[in-house]
Order: structure tokens, then sequence, then C-alpha cells
């Protein structure tokens, strides 16, 4: 993507907007692509986009190893190096569009590095946030995390755009990291392809139209939401649970190779090695497990997940009344 786009040139912009970008696959440019055209496109709109360049960079695809050294430090959010920012800080934008991949139930460690930065931190104070994910299904617990970053820096979170893959669970097990170590997407074995799908992706235009016809009638300097009423989120509740399990072992985990040495550390190796065959199993065996526990305990959990529902779907909510305006 272009670092900047300006709409109108020469022409007055009443309101400006920081997108902060950084997209491993290419998946996450596609969304922001959708996202920002109707706002770059509007000659009262000034639109920047700043692209992340982590030191050094993550590859794609991954290779095994890189792949897994990676998550002792998301699952502790410990940011890597930054290239320096084309921005200073001291720079005023009306929105901030954040949006981010998950890496092993955490924000993108990119995305995390920008969020601890000195610059991103005086970027954000004060503004509203709006963030986007893209990801294969389990995102509740890396939004917290993000959340506190954000409220850390002072900023507002005012909506949150959810877009997962719509594949089965145990189908994207295999999709997934088979299209991020070979970088192969399409289906096969009768799976569907990995990732969200293309209309999903061409969809997340209404939510560029929303916000600009928002920002022309200032509502970014209310409360929010301004996404209410699209469909933004739709929360999966039975995989808290499954979130709740995984950020646990994720962490005990990381905990346990960051001891033994930094990333690239030929000590992590072994135990790198040893974790990996055993999440394959754990996703094997105690994955469906507990799905299938949870399924039974379903009626008795009703008031709980409908709870986890509600929680997670705020701010932006899962209604869709607005939609026959932007479609």
């Amino acid at each position: 993507m272009n670092p900047a786009v300006s709409s109108s040139a020469g022409a007055p912009a009443t309101k400006r907007v920081l997108v902060i970008h950084y997209s491993q696959t290419g998946q996450l440019s596609a969304v922001i692509e959708q996202i920002v055209a109707p706002l770059a496109a509007d000659a009262r709109i000034s639109v920047h986009i700043e692209t992340l360049k982590p030191l050094p960079g993550y590859p794609f695809p991954w290779p095994y190893f890189r792949f897994f050294d990676a998550f002792p430090e998301s699952a502790h959010m410990v940011p890597p190096a930054l290239a320096p920012l084309s921005l200073s800080g001291d720079e005023h934008f009306d929105l901030v569009i954040l949006p981010y991949q998950v890496w092993f139930l955490a924000p993108s460690l990119p995305i995390t590095a920008f969020l601890k930065h000195p610059v991103g931190r005086k970027l954000l104070a004060g503004k509203p946030v709006v963030t986007v994910i893209a990801c294969r299904n389990m995102w509740m617990l890396a939004q917290e995390k993000l959340k506190a970053l954000l409220a850390d820096a002072g900023a507002r979170l005012i909506d949150n755009v959810v877009l997962t893959d719509p594949g089965p669970t145990l189908a994207t097990f295999i999709t997934t990291p088979r299209w991020l170590l070979t970088g192969r997407k399409a289906g096969f074995w009768g799976m569907p392809d990995a990732g969200v799908s293309p209309a999903q992706i061409r969809g997340t235009r209404r939510f560029g139209l929303a916000l600009r016809d928002a920002l022309h009638q200032g509502l970014e300097q209310q409360p929010g939401p301004l996404l209410n009423g699209l469909g933004a989120v739709q929360v999966e509740p039975h995989l808290y649970l499954s979130e709740k399990a995984g950020t646990r072992g994720f962490y005990l985990w990381g905990a346990l190779l960051r001891a033994a040495g930094g990333p690239g550390s030929p000590q992590r190796v072994p135990l790198l090695a040893f974790y990996s065959a055993f999440l394959v199993v754990a996703i094997v065996t105690i994955v469906p497990a507990s799905l299938a526990l949870q399924a039974l305990l379903r009626p008795f959990l009703r008031g709980w997940l409908h709870r986890i529902k509600q929680q997670f779907e705020l701010p932006s909510g899962s209604g869709t009344d607005r939609l026959a305006s932007y479609e």
C-alpha cells in the first residue's frame, strides 16, 4: 500500500485519519484498502497510512521453527524493534484506524511494538480508535490485551470490526497453518480456502462509508460507536474457554522458552520442537474433546455464554439495522 494517501491534492482537508498498517500475508492489506477507499476519495478527508517495518522483518511463508520462535515474545507482548516511523508524534489526527492480526492469541508483534513505541503512544493519546481484526477465529483475549495498551496510551476505543475465517473450526486448524507455513491458501481434500473470504473483504467497504459520514458530522468526537448496526462483530462465546486455556499455555511455555534464550537462539530449538509436537497432539485430541464437552454443557452455560457474547460485541455490536444504508 502507499505510505500516504491524500484526497484531492491541494484541497483543504477538514478531517485527518491515521491508518496503522502491517500485513504479513496481504489479507489485512486488502481489508484496509476497502475501508480506506471511501475516505481517501473524499475531498474533505486526508488519510495517512503508516506502514510498520519490524527489524528484522517477519517472513512469509514462515519457516517452521521461525514461526514457533515468534510465540514466546507474542505471548509475553515483548515488542520487536521498528524501523523509524515517518511521523514525529506531534501530528494531529481526528481518527485512528488500527487493523491487526492475531498471533498466538495476542496482537501481532509489530502492532504491539507500535502501541509501546514513544511516537505511537503520542499519536494515540486522546484519539478515538477503530480496531479491525482479521484472524482465524480466536480474537477475544487479544482484543482485551490491545484495549489495555490503548488505555495505557490514553486512546479511546470507539469501534471494533472482526473478520474471521468462515471455515469449520477443525478444518481451519489445518488450512491456516498450511497457508502460513507454505503460502498455499487454496482449499484441498474438500476443505475450504484458508483465511477471510473475498466477499467478507469486499463487504468491509461499508465501514469506510460509515466512517466517512461520521467524520463529516464530527461524530468521532463523541463516545461512539460509529459502526453500530453494520454487523461489525459476531462473537462465538463457546471459544472463550479455549482462548483462556490457550493463552495460559502460551504464556507458561513462552516464559520457559524465553528463559532458554532470546529469539533465534539455538537453545530454543529442542524446546520448540517438543512444544510444536505437543501442540499438534493437543489440537487433535484435547480441542475436539473440549468443544464436545462444551456442546453438552451449553444448556447449563447459556446465561454465562450470553454475557460473554454481550461483553465482546462491544462497542460496535452485531446489529444489522443500518446495513441497507451502506450496501
